[in-house]
This record gives structure tokens, sequence and C-alpha cells, in this order.
């Protein structure tokens, strides 16, 4: 497998942990956001979005973080990143969705590089916009794991899950753009917990060979 991502991008961040915690191997392949290298056409000719990560299986294109973990889910069901019951499934991918649909998507480069372009955003507005939509999130994702009994220092119960998969890589983007994390313990509980997994750790924005 061929993992075309950049080192700083959260979806990349995710599916990272996602193929690590599967013990999965691949070849990473760099595509640097800083230099545009996903709008050449090259990259363009792999992916028409212009979008990281991209996962290429023999002679299978992946694209769409969201898309590409529900296949390795699907594919490779052991270690099991879903619980296995239909309404905890249903749980966890809405913890997911919190980070996947309603926190990164506004906050990605593209967002912002608009903000900048054609809004005259200053780095201080940009970490006002992120931080905004974060806090928002992560208010929620806080009250979800205080209401769940049964959770015991991850996401959802005693183990990760696709949840902390998208969790971790929202955490990293917060401490970039400045947030005060102080105020989400149980949030901060479960990044703790990940992080002393390797299989975290491996996927950390700063273990990447590309990472400067």
């Amino acid at each position: 497998m061929k993992l075309y991502n950049f080192f700083r991008s959260g979806t990349s961040h995710r599916l990272r942990i996602a193929l690590n915690l599967k013990g999965i191997g691949y070849d990473y392949v760099a595509v640097d956001l800083r230099k545009n290298e996903h709008q050449g056409a090259v990259y363009k000719a792999l992916n028409p979005q212009g979008l990281v990560p991209v996962l290429v299986d023999g002679d299978r294109v992946l694209t769409q973080s969201v898309a590409i973990i529900e296949w390795l889910e699907e594919r490779y069901p052991t270690p099991a990143l879903l619980p296995p019951d239909v309404n905890d499934r249903a749980h966890v991918r809405a913890l997911a969705a919190v980070i996947g649909c309603d926190i990164h998507p506004v906050n990605n480069k593209r967002i912002l590089d608009t903000l900048r372009a054609s809004f005259g955003a200053d780095d201080a507005a940009i970490n006002l916009w992120c931080g905004t939509w974060i806090s928002d999130g992560f208010d929620a994702y806080e009250a979800l794991l205080a209401a769940d009994t049964r959770r015991a220092g991850f996401s959802f119960r005693n183990a990760p899950t696709i949840a902390d998969v998208y969790l971790v890589p929202q955490i990293e983007s917060a401490r970039r753009f400045k947030v005060d994390l102080g105020r989400w313990p149980l949030i901060m509980e479960v990044d703790a917990n990940c992080g002393a997994l390797e299989a975290f750790q491996r996927a950390t924005p700063t273990a990447q060979p590309d990472a400067s």
C-alpha cells in the first residue's frame, strides 16, 4: 500500500492511526500542502479533488479518509475499531462525526486560505475562527463522554475506536491554533491514554518523514 499524505493534515493523521492500529504497513508518500503539490496535475490525476490522504492498494485508489477508514474496518476487521453491537457502533460513529463532520471541515487548509485571501483574516482571526468551532464541538464531545457510564479511559469503554482515531488529530490541531484544552478533562484523559499507545505515537505529525 502507498499512503499519499501530509504530516500535519488532520485527515492524514487519522488514517495513519487507523493503519497503525490495524497493524497494516504502508509506503509513505509525502504531498507538501505548503507547496501546493496537492493542486498539481500529477496529484489531481490520482485524486481529482486535490485533497489528502489517498491510499493506493494495488490498482485501487481510495480517497476520503472517512471512506478509507470504513474500508479498512471491513477489509481488516481485526482488531476491530467499531464495537459489535449496532447501537454502540452508532454511538462511536456519532462521536467521530462530531470531529469529522462538524469541526474539521470548517477548519481545514482551503477554508483558512480563503479566509486569509478573501476576507483579510490574520493569524489572530484564524485562531479565533478555529477555536470557536473546536470549542463548540469539544463541549459536546465532553458532554457525551461524561454521560457514558460504561466508558473506561477511551472515547468508548477501554480500548481505542474510530472515535479516538478522529479525536486525537483534532486535539493536535487545537494545540496548533492555541486553544486552551484545560476545560475538557475527559477529552484530555482520552488523549493521554491514546498517547501511551505505539500506534498513536508513530502517527504523530512530528514523527513523519516530511515533518519540519
